[in-house]
Protein backbone atom coordinates (compact mmCIF):
# COMPACT_ATOMS: atom_id res chain seq x y z
CA UNK A 1 0.00 0.00 0.00
CA UNK A 2 1.32 3.40 -1.00
CA UNK A 3 -0.47 6.74 -0.78
CA UNK A 4 0.86 9.80 -2.61
CA UNK A 5 -0.84 13.08 -1.73
CA UNK A 6 -0.21 16.18 -3.83
CA UNK A 7 -1.13 19.36 -1.93
CA UNK A 8 -1.35 22.48 -4.11
CA UNK A 9 -3.20 25.69 -4.78
CA UNK A 10 -6.61 25.43 -6.42
CA UNK A 11 -6.47 25.15 -10.19
CA UNK A 12 -2.68 24.55 -10.19
CA UNK A 13 -2.95 21.34 -12.21
CA UNK A 14 -5.26 20.63 -15.12
CA UNK A 15 -7.21 17.40 -15.37
CA UNK A 16 -4.78 16.19 -18.07
CA UNK A 17 -1.82 16.93 -15.78
CA UNK A 18 -3.50 15.05 -12.91
CA UNK A 19 -4.26 12.14 -15.24
CA UNK A 20 -0.60 11.96 -16.28
CA UNK A 21 0.60 12.32 -12.69
CA UNK A 22 -1.70 9.56 -11.49
CA UNK A 23 0.41 7.23 -13.63
CA UNK A 24 3.88 8.80 -13.39
CA UNK A 25 3.80 9.35 -9.62
CA UNK A 26 2.64 5.77 -9.12
CA UNK A 27 5.54 4.55 -11.24
CA UNK A 28 7.98 6.92 -9.50
CA UNK A 29 7.42 5.01 -6.25
CA UNK A 30 6.38 1.57 -7.53
CA UNK A 31 9.60 0.83 -9.44
CA UNK A 32 11.99 1.51 -6.51
CA UNK A 33 9.59 -0.18 -4.07
CA UNK A 34 9.22 -3.51 -5.88
CA UNK A 35 12.32 -3.36 -8.10
CA UNK A 36 10.51 -3.29 -11.45
CA UNK A 37 7.53 -1.89 -13.30
CA UNK A 38 4.91 -4.42 -12.18
CA UNK A 39 1.41 -3.47 -13.43
CA UNK A 40 -0.37 -5.81 -10.96
CA UNK A 41 1.19 -3.82 -8.08
CA UNK A 42 -0.63 -0.64 -9.21
CA UNK A 43 -3.74 -1.74 -7.29
CA UNK A 44 -1.91 -1.00 -4.04
CA UNK A 45 -1.22 2.64 -4.97
CA UNK A 46 -3.42 5.69 -4.52
CA UNK A 47 -2.69 9.26 -5.64
CA UNK A 48 -4.73 12.03 -4.01
CA UNK A 49 -4.83 15.59 -5.33
CA UNK A 50 -5.73 18.12 -2.62
CA UNK A 51 -6.40 21.70 -3.68
CA UNK A 52 -6.44 24.70 -1.37
CA UNK A 53 -7.38 28.30 -2.04
CA UNK A 54 -4.32 30.55 -2.44
CA UNK A 55 -5.22 32.31 0.81
CA UNK A 56 -4.86 28.97 2.62
CA UNK A 57 -1.17 28.48 1.66
CA UNK A 58 1.78 30.64 2.69
CA UNK A 59 5.47 30.69 1.82
CA UNK A 60 7.88 32.60 4.02
CA UNK A 61 5.04 33.97 6.12
CA UNK A 62 3.22 35.41 3.11
CA UNK A 63 -0.03 34.09 1.64
CA UNK A 64 0.17 32.94 -1.96
CA UNK A 65 -2.85 35.17 -2.62
CA UNK A 66 -0.67 38.17 -1.68
CA UNK A 67 2.43 37.01 -3.54
CA UNK A 68 1.32 37.68 -7.09
CA UNK A 69 1.53 35.46 -10.16
CA UNK A 70 4.35 33.01 -10.67
CA UNK A 71 4.71 31.99 -7.03
CA UNK A 72 4.27 28.26 -6.75
CA UNK A 73 3.98 25.87 -3.83
CA UNK A 74 3.37 22.14 -3.65
CA UNK A 75 3.93 19.50 -1.02
CA UNK A 76 3.94 15.88 -2.13
CA UNK A 77 3.55 13.41 0.73
CA UNK A 78 4.63 9.84 0.00
CA UNK A 79 3.50 7.26 2.58
CA UNK A 80 4.75 3.69 2.07
CA UNK A 81 4.64 0.35 3.87
CA UNK A 82 7.79 -0.61 5.74
CA UNK A 83 10.28 -2.44 3.52
CA UNK A 84 13.59 -1.84 1.76
CA UNK A 85 13.82 1.92 2.26
CA UNK A 86 17.54 2.46 2.67
CA UNK A 87 18.62 6.08 2.01
CA UNK A 88 19.59 5.48 -1.66
CA UNK A 89 16.10 4.05 -2.34
CA UNK A 90 14.42 7.00 -0.60
CA UNK A 91 16.57 9.41 -2.60
CA UNK A 92 15.60 7.67 -5.82
CA UNK A 93 11.89 7.96 -4.98
CA UNK A 94 12.11 11.65 -4.08
CA UNK A 95 14.07 12.46 -7.25
CA UNK A 96 11.64 10.46 -9.41
CA UNK A 97 8.61 12.19 -7.82
CA UNK A 98 10.08 15.65 -8.41
CA UNK A 99 11.01 14.75 -12.01
CA UNK A 100 7.47 13.48 -12.67
CA UNK A 101 6.04 16.74 -11.29
CA UNK A 102 8.38 18.86 -13.42
CA UNK A 103 7.57 16.89 -16.57
CA UNK A 104 3.80 17.10 -16.01
CA UNK A 105 4.06 20.86 -15.38
CA UNK A 106 6.29 21.46 -18.42
CA UNK A 107 9.22 22.66 -16.32
CA UNK A 108 12.85 21.83 -17.18
CA UNK A 109 13.49 21.13 -13.48
CA UNK A 110 11.45 21.03 -10.27
CA UNK A 111 10.45 24.34 -8.72
CA UNK A 112 12.31 25.09 -5.45
CA UNK A 113 8.94 25.63 -3.70
CA UNK A 114 7.94 22.00 -4.31
CA UNK A 115 8.62 19.78 -1.33
CA UNK A 116 8.47 16.00 -0.98
CA UNK A 117 8.17 14.26 2.34
CA UNK A 118 8.73 10.55 2.53
CA UNK A 119 7.14 8.57 5.35
CA UNK A 120 7.53 4.90 6.14
CA UNK A 121 4.55 3.45 8.00
CA UNK A 122 5.79 0.89 10.52
CA UNK A 123 5.09 -2.78 9.93
CA UNK A 124 1.70 -3.65 11.38
CA UNK A 125 0.41 -0.07 11.08
CA UNK A 126 -1.50 -0.33 7.74
CA UNK A 127 -5.05 -1.58 7.62
CA UNK A 128 -7.29 -2.65 4.73
CA UNK A 129 -9.75 -5.40 3.82
CA UNK A 130 -10.83 -5.66 7.44
CA UNK A 131 -7.40 -6.31 8.87
CA UNK A 132 -3.77 -5.33 9.26
CA UNK A 133 -1.51 -5.61 6.22
CA UNK A 134 2.10 -6.74 6.12
CA UNK A 135 4.61 -6.26 3.35
CA UNK A 136 5.97 -9.70 4.24
CA UNK A 137 2.73 -11.32 3.10
CA UNK A 138 3.10 -9.59 -0.29
CA UNK A 139 6.59 -10.89 -1.03
CA UNK A 140 5.31 -14.03 -2.74
CA UNK A 141 2.86 -12.06 -4.95
CA UNK A 142 5.25 -12.07 -7.91
CA UNK A 143 5.49 -8.28 -8.20
CA UNK A 144 8.76 -7.91 -6.27
CA UNK A 145 12.07 -8.78 -7.90
CA UNK A 146 14.10 -11.46 -6.18
CA UNK A 147 16.63 -8.80 -5.19
CA UNK A 148 13.90 -6.71 -3.52
CA UNK A 149 12.50 -9.73 -1.69
CA UNK A 150 15.95 -10.41 -0.25
CA UNK A 151 16.46 -6.76 0.71
CA UNK A 152 13.05 -6.56 2.44
CA UNK A 153 13.61 -9.81 4.31
CA UNK A 154 17.04 -8.51 5.39
CA UNK A 155 15.46 -5.25 6.60
CA UNK A 156 13.10 -7.29 8.78
CA UNK A 157 15.65 -9.97 9.66
CA UNK A 158 13.05 -12.45 8.36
Amino acid sequence: MTVITVNMSKGRLSQDQRRKLAQTLTEAVLVPEVGQLAPPARAGFQVHFVERESDMIAIGGRLLADSGPGVDAMVIDVAVMDGDWRQPVRTEVIERVLAAMAEACGFPKPDPAWWVDFRVIDEGSWGSRGGVLSVLSLLESGVFTEEKVKAIRAAFNA
